[in-house]
């Protein structure tokens, strides 16, 4: 029995794909704090239903006000293997459009995010334990 627990648990394990960490900052306007959290505490089922299908797992958005602005900072971990492909699915879903036509006005990109007619700025990764 030992041996068959200790084969599944390999099995498993060679078969789960890496788990690739994803930081990301944007910033928000002070005047739609509120309705951004209202919106995410409600999130729509079809969005996290898309988060889901694109693999994205332990998806988490903070807040922080640094010298008098807002900033959203996220984190979530990526299972699948064409991240390009599954973000493309993403910005194809009419819902999910329908939920960016409703954040991204609440937020003010980075300039190198704005650059490229993007939200959010990936951060690196300095450290992980």
């Amino acid at each position: 029995m030992k041996k068959l627990l200790i084969g599944c648990l390999c099995i498993a394990a060679c078969n789960s794909q890496p788990v690739k960490r994803y930081g990301m900052i944007t910033g928000l306007k002070p005047d739609k704090i509120n309705e951004y959290k209202q919106l995410h505490a409600a999130a729509w089922p079809g969005v996290l239903k898309k988060i889901n299908e694109v693999n994205i797992r332990n998806y988490s958005i903070y807040l922080k006000k640094i010298d008098d602005k807002y900033y959203l900072f996220s984190y979530f971990e990526y299972t699948g293997n064409n991240f390009d492909a599954d973000m493309k699915k993403m910005a194809a879903d009419s819902t999910t459009v329908r939920w960016w036509s409703l954040t991204a006005p609440m937020q003010i990109p980075l300039p190198e995010a704005a650059a490229e007619k993007q939200t959010w700025t990936s951060m690196e990764e300095v450290f992980h334990y």
